[in-house]
C-alpha cells in the first residue's frame, strides 16, 4: 500500500509592501490623488489664459510627438503634460465643468487621507456626473459659434444633435435641466424658488422706488419688509394710518412680544430658516380578535401576538391651550404669515434617509404554533397539583406566547388566592420546568395566572416589531420596541412619558441587547435632528459601535474626539454640563412662556419665538449608561448628585436617561435613584432581594433569561420578551447612516469645568485660594 504524499502547506501570497498596513497604503494613495487633482486645478486655470498659444500645436501632430517634440514653446504652467490634459477635457469632452471632475478626485483623495471625514463619494459622484453632463450640454448649446470650447466637443455635438431633433424645443430642455439641476443640487421645491425669485424681484423693486422716487414711499412694502419700532411709528404716520385702517386698535405696539419689541427683524434671514415641517402620523389599528379552541376541560387557547400592543403610557389627546398660546395668537402678527413657511428642522439633513427594515434579520414567520399535547399536558398537571391540595378550579385558558404560555384559571368560590400562590414550587416540581410564575390575581381580571415556559421557543425579531403597523403608525414622541408580551402582543412604548428607564439584571441575560433595540428603534423613527444620545460605557465596547455616528445623533463636550464616554472624570463633566444644559434650557422655557419641550418646538416651528434672542430648536437628549455599577463604585456622590438632579428635572426639557447595571443591589439602586425612575426592567438575577430591589416584588429571579423580562410600568408587572437584534445588524445600520452626510460636528454641550460648581469644600472660590495651596506636597 503506497505511502501517502505528505500534503503541501498553501503557499503565502506575496504582498508588495508587507511592511505597510493597509491604512498606510489607504493614506498613501490619497495622497496621490490630492497630489493629482491640484495638477489638474493648476492646468486647467492655466488653460483659461493658455488656450490659444497651445492648442495649434497640440492639433497639428499627435499626442505622443507633442509630448516627446521640444521644439514648440508651452505656455501651460504645467508644462506639455498639463496642456495635453486640459485640451483633452475642455476642447475634446466636458468644457469648463471638467473642474467638477477635478473636486471630485480631491475629494475622493482627502476621504483616503482622512476617512473620519466621513465624505458621502457615492452621492458626491452621481450629482458631479450629473452636473457635468447637464452644464456641457447646456454650454455647448448657448455658446455654440465661440472660439473658447465652454461646453466641450461632447457637450458641443450632442447639443447639437438635440437641436437637430427638437429644433427650438431644445433650449426650453436645456433651460428646464438647468433648473431643474438647481433644484436637486440645493434641495428646494419649485414652489420655494419661484417664491425667492418673486421676492428678490420684489426687494428690487423697492429699492428702485426708493432711488429714484425718494419723495414716494410705498408703505406696503416697508410693512412687509422692516418692523416697526416706537421711534418709527412716530416718525411714520402714513404707515400708522395704514394700519389703523385695517381694523387694529392705536396701542398694537404694546401687544407686540417683548422678544420683538425693540429690534428689527431681517426678513430675508427668517424666511431662509426652515420650511413646513408635515407629520403625519395614523391611528393605530384595533386589536384583532383572538382565536379560542373551547375544549370539553374548559380549556381555552389562544395567540399572543396582536397587531395593536396596549401601553399604560401611551397619550394620544393633546394638550391643553395654555393661557401664553392664547394671548400669542390673539397678538398682531408683525409680518403677513403666508410669506413665512414654519421652521422644518430636518432641513439641514434634508437628504437623510432613514434605514430600511431590511437591514434586519428576517427570521421567517413569527406565528406562534400551538402543540396541543403539551398544552393538554400541562393542563392536566397543573388541576392534578392543584386537586391534591384540595383546591378546585372552575375554568382554565391557555394563551401562548413566543417564550411562554400563560394558563389563567378560575377557582372556586371559597378558594383562597394565598393557598394557590404558596404551591408555586411544588408546581414547578410536577411541570419539571424553570421559571414558573403564579400571577395572584392577574391585574384587571378576575383569574389566577401561571406562567410556563414552552419547549420550543419563539425568536422574537427586532424587524417583526418594526415593520408592524403598530411601530409604523405610532405617533408617541420617543417610541421604543421593547419586545412582545402575552397579553398586549408587540410592545411599544413612549419613552417620553416613562419618562426614564431603569434596567437590571445578571450578566448574559439581554441587557445589552435590550439597550441596542431602544437606540434602533429610535434611529428608526427619529431624524437626526430631532434626537440626540450621550453614550457613556465604561466597559469601552458595548456602545462602541455607535462611534460612527457621531455627526448624526452623538452629543460630547466641546473638543472632544471621542463622544462614548469611558473615563470617569470626562463622565461627571458630561454629566454636569448636562445639568447645565438643563438649566439653560428652562430658561429658555422661561422666557417662551411653556410648560416643556413639546410646547417649546411647537412655538418654534410656527416662528412665534425670536431666533435673535437666543431662540432654537431644542432636540431630544438620551443619556445611555450601560454599567451604572462601575460609576457608582468608583466616583460615588459625584456622579449620584448630577444624575439626580437630571431624573427630577430633566424631563419637561427634553433630557431622558436609560440606565443599565448587573449588579441590582442598595448601595447602587438607592432609594433615590428608584423614586426618581419608575419604570424599570428586570432581566433575571440570582436571588429574590435582587428581584425586590429592582421591582420591589419578587419574580426576577424565576426568569428564564435570553431576553426574558419584567417590565414594572406603574402598579403592573408585566412580563415581556425582549426584542433581539444582533451585532451584525447594528452594524449595517450604522453603516447606512454613517455613509449619508452628517453635521460638521457633533452635538455639543455646555463647557463644564471644576470651578463652576463653585469652590472648594471649605467655602472658599478656587481662584480666591492662595497660589501655593493649590500645589501638591512635595
Amino acid at each position: 500500500m503506497a505511502a501517502a504524499k505528505p500534503k503541501s502547506k498553501p503557499k503565502q501570497q506575496e504582498v508588495l509592501f508587507p511592511q505597510m498596513s493597509d491604512h498606510q497604503f489607504n493614506q498613501l494613495m490619497g495622497l496621490g490623488m490630492v497630489f493629482v487633482a491640484i495638477c489638474i486645478f493648476i492646468a486647467f486655470f492655466s488653460y483659461l489664459s493658455t488656450w490659444k498659444d497651445d492648442q495649434s500645436a497640440i492639433l497639428n501632430q499627435s499626442a505622443f510627438d507633442f509630448l516627446l517634440n521640444g521644439e514648440h514653446i508651452v505656455y501651460n504652467s504645467l508644462g506639455r503634460l498639463g496642456a495635453l490634459v486640459s485640451h483633452l477635457f475642455f476642447y475634446r469632452l466636458f468644457g469648463v465643468s471638467s473642474f467638477a471632475l477635478a473636486a471630485l478626485l480631491l475629494l475622493a483623495g482627502i476621504d483616503l487621507v482622512a476617512p473620519r471625514l466621513h465624505i458621502p463619494l457615492r452621492r458626491y459622484t452621481f450629482n458631479v456626473v450629473l452636473m457635468v453632463v447637464i452644464l456641457s450640454l447646456a454650454l455647448g448649446h448657448f455658446t455654440k459659434g465661440s472660439d473658447f470650447p465652454y461646453g466641450g466637443g461632447f457637450g458641443t455635438v450632442l447639443a447639437s444633435a438635440i437641436y437637430g431633433f427638437l429644433g427650438w424645443g431644445a433650449p426650453v430642455l436645456f433651460v428646464c435641466l438647468l433648473v431643474a439641476l438647481f433644484l436637486y443640487l440645493f434641495g428646494i421645491g419649485l414652489d420655494e424658488f419661484l417664491a425667492q425669485v418673486y421676492w428678490v424681484i420684489q426687494q428690487t423693486y423697492e429699492q428702485f422706488i426708493q432711488v429714484f422716487f425718494s419723495g414716494k414711499k410705498n408703505t406696503s412694502a416697508t410693512t412687509n419688509s422692516t418692523t416697526f419700532t416706537k421711534k418709527e411709528k412716530a416718525a411714520t404716520p402714513v404707515a400708522e394710518t395704514d394700519i389703523a385702517a385695517e381694523g387694529v386698535e392705536d396701542n398694537t405696539m404694546t401687544q407686540i412680544p417683548k422678544a420683538v419689541v425693540n429690534e428689527e427683524i431681517d426678513m430675508q434671514a427668517v424666511k431662509s430658516r426652515g420650511k413646513n415641517l408635515i407629520d403625519v402620523l395614523a391611528e393605530q389599528n384595533q386589536q384583532n380578535n383572538p382565536k379560542s379552541l373551547h375544549e370539553d376541560l374548559m380549556l381555552d387557547i389562544e395567540f399572543s401576538r396582536k397587531p395593536a400592543p396596549s401601553s399604560p403610557q401611551s397619550d394620544t389627546t393633546p394638550p391643553p391651550k395654555t393661557a401664553a398660546d392664547s394671548k400669542e395668537t390673539a397678538d398682531t402678527p408683525l409680518f403677513s404669515p403666508e410669506l413665512l413657511k414654519d421652521y422644518d428642522p430636518r432641513e439641514d439633513l434634508s437628504y437623510y434617509t432613514f434605514p430600511a427594515v431590511e437591514l434586519l434579520n428576517d427570521y421567517g414567520q413569527q406565528e406562534v404554533s400551538i402543540n396541543e399535547e403539551e398544552l393538554k399536558a400541562n393542563k392536566n398537571l397543573i388541576v392534578k397539583t392543584l386537586s391534591e391540595f384540595s383546591i378546585e378550579i372552575q375554568k382554565i385558558k391557555a394563551t401562548v406566547g413566543s417564550t411562554i404560555t400563560l394558563y389563567e384559571i378560575v377557582p372556586a368560590p371559597g378558594v383562597r388566592i394565598a393557598r394557590i400562590k404558596s404551591h408555586e414550587p411544588d408546581m414547578a416540581l410536577r411541570l419539571a420546568a424553570l421559571g414558573i410564575r403564579i400571577i395572584a390575581p392577574i391585574p384587571g381580571k378576575g383569574t389566577i395566572g401561571i406562567e410556563v415556559p414552552n419547549h420550543h421557543k419563539e425568536v422574537v425579531s427586532l424587524r417583526s416589531i418594526i415593520e408592524s403597523e403598530a411601530f409604523q403608525n405610532c405617533n408617541y414622541d420617543l417610541p421604543i420596541a421593547l419586545g412582545t408580551s402575552i397579553t398586549h402582543g408587540d410592545y411599544i412604548s413612549d419613552l417620553a412619558k416613562m419618562p426614564h428607564l431603569l434596567m437590571a439584571g445578571a450578566t448574559g441575560q439581554g441587557k445589552s441587547v435590550g439597550i441596542n433595540a431602544i437606540l434602533l428603534s429610535l434611529l428608526y423613527k427619529k431624524h437626526p435632528s430631532e434626537i440626540k444620545f450621550v453614550m457613556i460605557d465604561p466597559k469601552k465596547v458595548e456602545l462602541s459601535i455607535y462611534e460612527s455616528i457621531k455627526n448624526h445623533y452623538l452629543a460630547a463636550l466641546p473638543n472632544e474626539e471621542d463622544c462614548i464616554i469611558t473615563d470617569t472624570k470626562k463622565v461627571i463633566n458630561t454629566l454636569n454640563a448636562l445639568c447645565v444644559e438643563m438649566d439653560n434650557r428652562y430658561n429658555l422655557l422661561k422666557n417662551a412662556a411653556v410648560r416643556n419641550v413639546k410646547e417649546y418646538n411647537a412655538k418654534f416651528t410656527k416662528r412665534r419665538l425670536n431666533p435673535e434672542n437666543g431662540h432654537q430648536y431644542l432636540p431630544y437628549i438620551i443619556l445611555v449608561i450601560d454599567e451604572f455599577a462601575d460609576l457608582i463604585m468608583t466616583a460615588g456622590k459625584d456622579i449620584e448628585l448630577p444624575l439626580t438632579r437630571l431624573a427630577q428635572l430633566a424631563r419637561a426639557v427634553g433630557i431622558h436617561l436609560v440606565i443599565a447595571t448587573q449588579r441590582p443591589t442598595v448601595n447602587i439602586i438607592t432609594g433615590t435613584i428608584k423614586a426618581n425612575f419608575q419604570v424599570r426592567i428586570a432581566f433575571r438575577v440570582s436571588s429574590k432581594t435582587d428581584s425586590r430591589t429592582i421591582l420591589d416584588d419578587s419574580g426576577a429571579e424565576q426568569l428564564i433569561g435570553r431576553g426574558d423580562m419584567l417590565l414594572l410600568a406603574g402598579a403592573d408587572t408585566i412580563r415581556l420578551q425582549c426584542a433581539f437584534v444582533d451585532t451584525p445588524e447594528v452594524e449595517r445600520i450604522i453603516a447606512h447612516i454613517t455613509r449619508q452626510t452628517g453635521y460638521g460636528a457633533p452635538f455639543e454641550l455646555p463647557e463644564y469645568t471644576a470651578d463652576d460648581s463653585g469652590g472648594g469644600k471649605d467655602g472658599l472660590l478656587l481662584q480666591e485660594r492662595d497660589a501655593l495651596l493649590m500645589k501638591p506636597p512635595p
